[in-house]
């Protein structure tokens, strides 16, 4: 028999839209400097907190993460997936933590320790900022850039600019998340090494997700070769080729914008993160617009940032609705390899696991109602790729193996 020593595990929170040469380091790095032998990735599925598709199935990027160096990949439910920070990091703390088996969460930051990133949790979470991000709110800020300027004032310039770099954000909210939830995971900062996140900058052989997108959608996806481990680039040259790939909302536009056009404001007011009337703006925006660009362009003040509106748009097409955010229901496994398969059998989950429809279909009814909404979501994913793709993939794909 193979003997496997199964060691520290460290969970990654992740979209890898696409799983790139960065990703693959960080990898490389989370296991050094934690001492795991174990690697689980809690990856969003189909669609990505930037509001719009992930421009490959979820499937596919499980197999890139997998060769890539994870062993074990678990679906970031949609709800989570598409939400805001602060959600999406309590969804992906969540999962990783309802295993049962996880030492360490590791993630990027921009700044230099880990430590400077609790000290502007706890600020982020001290009440005594509270008055003050309430008179920034009142005069039309952004809850980031309110959020940011109030700890500024209370706490001084060197925490607040803890939040300026999008990494720090996310990060600040994983260790929140930690602490919310009374997890017994150790946060991991893994310093961030060449491109910025969501920018078009190359540093070496790394570039962002985003300029790595920007090559696929213009057609030259050899231009992105050199910054994609072999195995992810082998992959999406098979899905280019069938039509499977890319994926992108603006394929769907006249979809999405019938969807919209369709709801009453009530329906609008349900969406997630709605506030202050925004459904009014919305409705009104949508009888409008003929583009998804005109429309989140009407939508967008400087209260409410581009990626609030496109994630509230992107939910509204989708049927995502403000109570679906409010719990997990169960634990999706989406591949593994063997090492995966045996740290499954000594994890201890508080939720319950599943990988099939069937297995789906046993869980209570709210579980079954969030598999269902995953359904059709991807049945509306496979309207965006340049060969539209049938119904029903997610009911019957099968869990990917390595």
């Amino acid at each position: 028999m193979d003997l496997i020593t199964m060691g520290k595990t460290a969970a990654i929170i992740a979209e890898y839209n696409p799983f790139h040469n960065g990703h693959r380091l960080h990898i490389t790095r989370t296991k050094a400097k934690c001492g795991a032998e174990n690697i689980i990735v809690v990856m969003s599925g189909n669609f990505v907190q930037r509001g719009d598709c992930a421009v490959t199935d979820k499937f596919s990027r499980t197999r890139m993460a997998l060769e890539g160096g994870a062993d074990l990949v678990l679906e970031l439910p949609l709800p989570f997936a598409c939400a805001g920070a602060e959600k999406f990091a309590m969804g992906g703390v969540g999962i990783a933590d309802a295993l049962g088996c996880v030492d360490y969460l590791s993630f990027g930051m921009e700044c230099e320790s880990t430590e400077r990133l609790t000290s502007a949790a706890e600020a982020v979470s001290d009440d005594v900022i509270k008055p003050e991000l309430d008179v920034l709110l009142s005069q039309g800020m952004s809850f980031a850039a309110a959020r940011t300027e109030a700890v500024r004032r209370a706490y001084g310039d060197d925490t607040a600019e803890v939040l300026c770099m999008p990494n720090n954000t996310l990060a600040v909210e994983y260790i929140r998340a930690l602490k919310r939830l009374g997890s017994g995971m150790a946060p991991v900062g893994i310093p961030r090494e060449g491109a910025l996140h969501d920018s078009d900058e190359i540093s070496g052989d790394i570039a962002s997700a985003t300029a790595v997108r920007r090559m696929i959608s213009e057609g030259q996806p050899e231009e992105a070769k050199r910054y994609l481990p072999q195995g992810t680039y082998r992959i999406l040259s098979e899905l280019l080729e069938s039509g499977k790939a890319p994926a992108d909302l603006k394929t769907g536009e006249r979809a999405v914008l019938s969807r919209l056009r369709s709801m009453t404001r009530e329906q609008i007011a349900r969406l997630p993160d709605i506030s202050e009337g925004l459904e009014n703006r919305i409705f009104d925006c949508v009888r409008t617009a003929c583009s998804l660009e005109e429309l989140y362009d009407s939508v967008k003040s400087k209260r409410y940032s581009h990626a609030r509106i496109r994630r509230l748009i992107l939910s509204a097409f989708l049927g995502i609705r403000r109570e679906h955010a409010e719990a997990l229901r169960y634990i999706r496994i989406l591949g593994m390899n063997e090492r995966g398969k045996r740290l499954l059998s000594s994890a201890k989950p508080k939720l319950p696991l599943i990988s099939t429809y069937r297995q789906a279909m046993n869980l209570p009814q709210e579980g079954r109602n969030h598999y269902l909404l995953e359904c059709h979501a991807d049945d509306l994913w496979g309207l965006m790729t340049p060969a539209v793709q049938p119904c029903g993939a997610d009911m019957t794909a099968k869990i990917i193996l390595m």
